[in-house]
């Protein structure tokens, strides 16, 4: 169909709201600032600009959308930290026999626990069971790994609750309709997707996936992080002080401890000079597995990292843990080089170690900049562990540490009091936004949830997202931006049925997702569908719904969704290797999503 208006010129406020928009792609793809604080800078930028009345500038953090996300945010991280991933590890194990079963079991899991929590929280709880089961197996973590976010990825599109494009484009139609889809009118198109493109990872994930990220590396320390670097320092009265080369040599080789380099007053030699022999002060960069590097600077009296003292006593102790854990987005880490996060005078914890996509960084720790998906070791009291990584937003890739109370009772409670809020608002007997906050309060007051984390499990760059893009979304509509986006659509050379259209609107939501956070494009191409069915005098649900699923399912790089990112430091992925599943994942969903939404939700 093809609706023929005339040349049509863009106004002032259209070109402003196109660009904001622009630039705010164009930031997103840099990714120098987090995502929240360049949404909220568009916004401010369109309210300064007149696109958005200042009266209205923050109706986006009340708006029912925003409360829900963080809602169930905060319901996903009570999930989450009952102390499930044991027992899931148990079962994964059990039913795991060969690669593809393995994915097959790992995926089903994740879709099925994505489609009621949030699926950054899935990932986070399945994520240690999953490189736990791959201890016992001849294939890495990185054959199970990218399935897995994959999988929770489509798991989402389940139900209302599972992602947040979900809850905004159900918003949508409650402006348009009157009516917002309900909790389970994402079911049908959602639960086929999802088994679909499961059982295509369980099949192709194996022919697909980069060969070197499939087979374990029989040296490969396997938890995360191949080989430690780390820095120790000689210091006085210790047996290394006055050590020689050879006995460095030697002790070194016992300990299967590689010594890079060192360092000394500032210079770095790749070996001690012949006849010389260590000296106080001197730092040595240690390449080793964390048991080696406990063996090394055990027997040298060694002082590892900033920690203060003379002497350092074994390093893993009664009181003392090495936990691994990998950078999540959003992490008040990312950006940051270490000493700035100072950790040892607030914790009393260091930083061992770090690796980016499978590979230890060999520099001065002092100068790293952390980024999503790092992986880092860190040292210090075992008590202090669970408020450090709530803290500094990391996922420990380890059972070392104990989250809470981890209690079944709490499980099962937290578990009923989820389903009774599911089933509440699936009944219409309360809004979706109220009886997810009574279900909140809930875990609070029987103290499943402790008072100090009720704030933790809450993503808020996520949530600042969306209540800034909200109003800007509006925007875009209100100036007939999507007017003249859907008119370009229509007006294409090609013959365009409501068919096409659909088909071209997700392909172009998909592209989109790849560079920009699901949410966002949600709020952008929402308006998109409802103009486009307004034009092509159809039903907006089908336009709707295919918006919903296509936002979500950004599988071709790691920073299209977090889920993505998370998994790219214990997978050891690069970039590119993300699209050589993903892709072809996509063309999947494309296939099997049309269809369905056409059966599902006719025009």
């Amino acid at each position: 169909m093809r609706l023929d208006t005339g040349t049509q010129f863009m106004t002032f406020d259209q070109m402003a709201i196109v660009g904001l928009i622009t630039a705010a792609l164009g930031l997103f793809i840099w990714d120098r600032w987090r995502y929240d604080v360049v949404a909220f800078s568009v916004l401010l930028a369109a309210v300064i600009l007149g696109l958005v009345p200042a009266r209205e500038a923050f109706s986006g953090f009340g708006h029912p959308a925003t409360i829900t996300v963080a809602a169930i945010l905060v319901l996903s991280h009570t999930l989450a930290r009952t102390g499930a991933s044991e027992i899931l590890a148990r079962i994964i194990e059990r039913s795991a026999r060969g690669m593809a079963r393995h994915i097959a079991v790992l995926a089903s899991l994740g879709a099925l626990m994505s489609s009621v929590m949030n699926n950054v929280a899935a990932l986070g709880l399945l994520m240690p069971a999953a490189i736990q089961t791959t201890l016992k197996t001849k294939y890495h973590a990185g054959a199970v790994l990218m399935p897995l976010s994959f999988a929770t990825i489509l798991g989402g599109l389940i139900t209302l609750l599972g992602t947040p494009p979900n809850i905004i484009i159900a918003a949508f139609r409650g402006k348009v309709v009157g009516e917002p889809f309900a909790m389970f009118d994402f079911t049908p198109v959602g639960l086929l997707v999802a088994g679909i493109g499961v059982g295509f990872l369980a099949v192709s994930a194996r022919f697909l996936i980069p060969k070197r990220r499939l087979l374990q590396d029989a040296t490969r320390d396997h938890m995360g992080i191949d080989k430690f670097v780390t820095e120790a320092t000689v210091v006085k009265d210790t047996d290394a002080v006055g050590m020689t080369r050879g006995e460095l040599r030697m002790l070194a080789t016992d300990c299967d401890v590689l010594i890079v380099n060192i360092i000394r007053r500032g210079r770095r030699m790749a070996r001690l000079p012949q006849g010389d022999g260590l000296k106080v002060g001197d730092k040595l960069l240690l390449e080793s597995s964390s048991e080696g590097l406990d063996r090394l600077t055990t027997a040298m009296d060694l002082k590892v990292g900033t920690m203060k003292g003379s002497k350092s006593e074994n390093m893993i102790d009664e009181d003392l843990d090495l936990v691994e854990a990998v950078v999540r987005p959003g992490s008040r880490m990312v950006g940051r080089e270490l000493m700035s996060l100072r950790l040892h005078s607030r914790y009393d914890t260091d930083i061992l170690a770090v690796s980016r996509q499978g590979r230890a960084f060999r520099g001065r720790m002092g100068n790293f900049k952390f980024r999503p998906g790092d992986l880092v070791l860190f040292y210090g009291p075992r008590d202090h562990m669970p408020d450090l990584m709530a803290r500094m937003g990391c996922l420990t890739l380890q059972e070392r540490v104990q989250f809470g109370e981890a209690s079944n009772r709490h499980a099962r409670m937290a578990i009923a009091i989820f389903a009774v809020a599911v089933a509440l608002a699936s009944f219409n007997i309360l809004p979706i936004t109220i009886a997810l906050g009574l279900a909140a309060v809930a875990m609070v007051v029987l103290n499943i949830l402790p008072m100090r984390e009720i704030y933790d499990g809450i993503d808020w760059p996520v949530v600042v997202l969306i209540g800034a893009l909200i109003p800007v979304g509006d925007a875009f509509d209100a100036t007939g931006t999507t007017g003249l986006i859907a008119q370009g659509i229509l007006d294409s050379p090609l013959p365009l049925n409501p068919l096409a259209v659909l088909t071209l609107l997700m392909a172009v939501t998909m592209a989109l997702s790849a560079v920009l956070n699901n949410a966002a494009t949600a709020v952008i191409m929402g308006p998109v569908a409802i103009t486009l069915s307004q034009r092509l005098g159809v039903d907006p649900d089908p336009m709707l719904m295919g918006v919903a699923v296509a936002a979500s399912c950004a599988f071709v790089t790691p920073i299209g969704h977090q889920n993505n990112a998370l998994v790219m430091g214990p997978g050891g992925y690069a970039f590119g290797d993300y699209w050589r599943l993903g892709l072809p994942l996509q063309g999947v969903v494309l296939v099997v999503a049309v269809p369905a939404i056409l059966l599902f939700w006719p025009f």
